[in-house]
């Protein structure tokens, strides 16, 4: 197997784009990705193009790629479409990698665009079905209810509300007008006849009354695994408020985050609850977005004489999650182990990270799956200033998908940019000073206790002289 470097790599800035499409986004970030790494187009020799929701939201399907790229002249050359959920950005940089590094070919690409936006959140949040068993999803639902709040649970919220929230907590939903009420309703039946048809009226039916009101079934399997984590290891509410203001804080480094302010602590525990100990805070918001990374075989890069910035691949690793017992590792740290045995380093040499923290939560259970501290002390590690800048194991630097956002197809994507820049030495105010080896951990989709798919890569700096 070869070596593979990484020689260009873009992020658009995420968010709301509401007047550009999905080919708008996708031939953004691939021209800006040629010119980081001084190639025309036809130096391409094959690509992969990752999305999750165009055909949900606007029926493409099967030939996303060809159909984004083409209008640019990218055409011809084998295009693959990945979709693998959250994960699918880092499995398209993956195959990248496979293709290069197996010596099928010298220049390869990996694109992700994703449009998450739109005026009808029902119709967004229903795409999210396709990431769990939708043929199984009532009895999904029905099973999350054992998700739901204790008796014992319910008087630690009453306590967390007495303490954080004793007025209106910030971002409490405002009444809405009989206008808004008609549209929410139309927009309601309209997802539901579109469920119905595809997964039956009955299903629509049965899942409606687990969803009704405010209580989504989906979103309590986050606070659940919180709320088992801190019975276990005796983590908290203010460690999970800590992460997320530490990657709050970040954000406002980075030009290409979705979100760029600060959300002090305390405005963390006093924002809305989506699912207790979890506030909207500690969330990662809807957005749009692509980001792209091109690699190359080390033979290459030297003709191309871009080795001064060429970041190696030092391990990448794709795989699925398992039916599993409580005391067997997670796909994290199954896979971590992976990467850290093909790469030949521990976690210990590992500068800094990116980690799929769609929650906080995410963001503390990650830091100890990839060995950065002992079982049950992600908090602690974030409570002691560990995972800031300046700390031993900075953790989501460009603001992580809580702030940086997350539009499904180009998340790992940009985790990818997020280490070239930092390995570049070029993140400006968010360096992270003589940054080496950096580490990314991507997940997606649920399928039984853990994600369905994850990958997770090691990047190594260009030699410096």
């Amino acid at each position: 197997m070869r070596d593979v470097y990484v020689i260009g790599a873009h992020t658009i800035r995420f968010g709301k784009h509401l007047d550009r499409g999905i080919k708008d986004l996708a031939i953004w970030t691939v021209t800006e990705c040629l010119k980081d790494a001084g190639l025309e187009k036809e130096a391409i020799e094959a690509l992969w193009f990752s999305n999750s929701g165009w055909d949900h939201a606007k029926g493409q399907s099967c030939i996303r790629g060809q159909v984004a790229l083409r209008p640019m002249g990218i055409d011809a050359i084998p295009i693959t479409n990945v979709e693998n959920a959250c994960a699918s950005g880092s499995t398209a940089f993956h195959h990248a990698w496979l293709a290069v590094t197996a010596g099928a070919c010298d220049v390869t690409m990996a694109v992700g665009a994703e449009k998450l936006y739109h005026p009808n959140k029902y119709h967004v949040f229903s795409g999210f079905l396709g990431g769990i068993d939708i043929e199984n999803c009532v009895q999904i639902a029905e099973g999350l209810s054992v998700f739901r709040l204790t008796p014992e649970e319910k008087k630690d919220l009453a306590a967390f509300k007495a303490k954080y929230q004793p007025a209106r907590p910030v971002g409490e939903k405002k009444k809405k007008t009989l206008k808004e009420r008609l549209l929410d309703l139309r927009y309601q039946l309209a997802e539901a006849v579109m469920l119905g048809e595809k997964l039956g009226y009955d299903t629509v039916k049965k899942m409606s009354r687990l969803s009704a009101g405010d209580h989504s079934p989906f979103m309590d399997i986050y606070g659940y695994a919180a709320r088992q984590h801190m019975k276990k290891y005796g983590s908290t509410v203010e460690q999970l408020a800590i992460i997320a203001s530490k990657s709050h804080f970040n954000s406002t480094l980075n030009p290409n985050a979705q979100y760029r302010f600060e959300v002090p602590v305390e405005k963390v525990l006093a924002d809305r609850i989506v699912s207790f100990p979890v506030t909207r805070a500690m969330c990662a918001p809807i957005g749009d977005g692509a980001a792209s990374a091109i690699l190359c075989s080390e033979e290459k890069v030297r003709q191309l004489g871009l080795m001064d910035q060429a970041v190696r691949v030092r391990a990448s690793i794709l795989g699925s999650g398992r039916a599993r017992t409580p005391d067997e590792p997670e796909i994290g740290e199954r896979l971590a182990k992976k990467a850290y045995a093909v790469s030949g380093l521990g976690p210990k040499e590992i500068d800094l990270a990116e980690v799929h923290d769609a929650t906080a939560y995410g963001e503390m259970v990650q830091a100890e799956n990839l060995g950065f501290c002992p079982k049950g002390e992600g908090g602690r590690l974030a409570e002691q200033g560990e995972t800031r800048l300046g700390g031993k194991i900075p953790i989501n630097t460009s603001g992580g998908l809580v702030s940086r956002g997350h539009p499904i197809g180009a998340s790992g994507l940009a985790q990818i940019h997020e280490l070239v820049t930092q390995l570049r030495g070029a993140a400006g105010k968010r360096q992270v000073e003589g940054a080496r080896l950096g580490m990314a951990e991507n997940g997606g989709g649920a399928l039984g206790t853990e994600e369905a798919a994850m990958c997770i890569h090691i990047l190594e700096a260009p030699a410096r002289a």
